[in-house]
């Protein structure tokens, strides 16, 4: 007697007819016509079941805090870093932990069970920091939250940012990040890459940096976070994020840098949503797109994650926690409409950046923790066109969260009354 099964399920690897056995919190069938009974069954009609959304980059310390002190009046990048130095004075750990447990709310509605989120070690209190690893425990039993050590300021740049980016990981904080682009001299972004590196290889941690989140072509942090990568066998540990001066340097140049990149084994963070909106600012037209070059990267097989960034805070008005809204995004952006190039799209809002943040028991598959979501599609590429509904969200096979299916009634003129939704 299994505790869930849950029947006629359809896969993101295309399998449809499947039923998912679930004991003790674990996936111990997948299988078609599984025999096995249980304290409860579902029937989910041919619906897609997947593993939950992950979102690789997410700024949690700044979400929801949108109009405070202000408004952003440009939308740009360096009004929304401006303004966050505004505000950093006059944050308080209370009100950082209630904005961002009410993210999490959002997130677990949306089956997003895992974020990978930078918070700002410039403030020398580290009240951030302090913030979000008490929320890290309080959030536990239903969402895994990683933590990235972020100088916002620059690691050399901000007095004693160096300093208290090693206090915050001796706090517990998960990840080492940088933001090479923002130092102040292209040496100066260079040397904080070598720093950062050694500093994630003395004490076995992952590295996830900002780099080259710019317009500038020669913007080239990226060669060398895959350097240090490199030299200092952190293979498989590394991630690029943004990456968006890729999208402006020329082909040649870029023909030598994405081999490095996958020689080195790092991985690449698009945040199709702000990459779109704040890169191209100084253009007319022709205007850039911004997003890195994510067709070419995975082409040469780099590992491509997709993140939200940013939600009602000084750089971005909008969001609402959606992984699919920003696969939706990156799929436009990046002109993936092939069936291979959408479904990789899925991926990236999933199983890539579960790999990436060294998820463990991520997957549908017997051992696997039996997170999963539920969703009013048929299979990944319809999810991302609707946008789908998540029906039911499970953690260790536990439901936490549902959804009314979307439907719409229909009274049209001539014909009989009908209840329809979107396939």
């Amino acid at each position: 007697m299994l505790d869930l099964v849950i029947r006629n399920a359809s896969l993101p690897d295309g399998r449809t007819g499947q039923d998912i056995g679930i004991e003790s919190g674990r996936i111990v069938a997948v299988q078609s016509a599984l025999a096995s009974q249980a304290a409860e069954e579902i029937d989910v009609a041919g619906q897609l079941v997947t593993p939950p959304f992950v979102d690789a980059h997410f700024h949690m310390d700044s979400a929801l805090s949108y109009g405070l002190p202000r408004v952003n009046q440009s939308g740009t990048l360096l009004e929304g870093i401006a303004l966050w130095g505004e505000l950093k004075p006059t944050l308080t750990q209370d009100a950082i932990v209630e904005r961002a447990l009410a993210y999490c709310d959002w997130a677990v509605a949306k089956g997003l069970l895992a974020i990978r989120s930078h918070v700002d070690i410039c403030d020398p209190r580290l009240l951030a920091v302090e913030a979000l690893l008490h929320v890290r425990e309080k959030v536990k039993p239903y969402l895994d939250l990683q933590l990235v050590a972020f100088p916002q300021d620059g690691v050399l740049r901000s007095p004693g940012a160096l300093e208290n980016l090693q206090c915050a990981l001796d706090m517990g904080v998960d990840v080492v990040g940088g933001i090479p682009h923002f130092e102040r001299t292209m040496a100066d972004g260079a040397e904080s890459v070598r720093i950062l590196c050694e500093i994630a290889a003395e004490r076995g941690l992952r590295v996830d940096m900002h780099c080259d989140e710019s317009d500038d072509p020669l913007s080239r942090h990226i060669e060398s976070l895959a350097f240090h990568t490199q030299r200092l066998g952190l293979h498989g540990r590394v991630a690029g994020s943004h990456l968006t001066s890729m999208h402006s340097m020329d082909n040649y140049y870029v023909s030598k840098l994405i081999p490095l990149i996958r020689e080195a084994g790092v991985a690449a963070i698009a945040n199709p949503l702000i990459n779109i909106t704040l890169q191209g600012r100084h253009d007319t037209y022709p205007k850039r797109r911004g997003m890195t070059r994510v067709p070419e990267l995975l082409a040469a097989g780099v590992p491509v994650a997709f993140g939200h960034d940013c939600v009602m805070d000084p750089w971005y008005p909008m969001g609402s926690g959606d992984m699919l809204e920003v696969a939706h995004m990156g799929l436009h952006v990046g002109q993936m409409t092939g069936q291979d190039a959408m479904r990789q799209c899925f991926a990236a809002v999933t199983e890539t950046p579960a790999k990436i943040l060294g998820l463990d028991g991520y997957g549908v598959s017997p051992g696997c923790k039996a997170d999963l979501v539920l969703l009013q599609a048929r299979d990944a590429v319809e999810a991302i066109r609707l946008r789908a509904t998540r029906l039911k969200v499970w953690r260790g096979g536990k439901l936490i969260a549902e959804s009314p299916a979307s439907t719409a009634a229909l009274h049209l003129p001539g014909r009989p009354a009908q209840v329809s939704w979107q396939s």
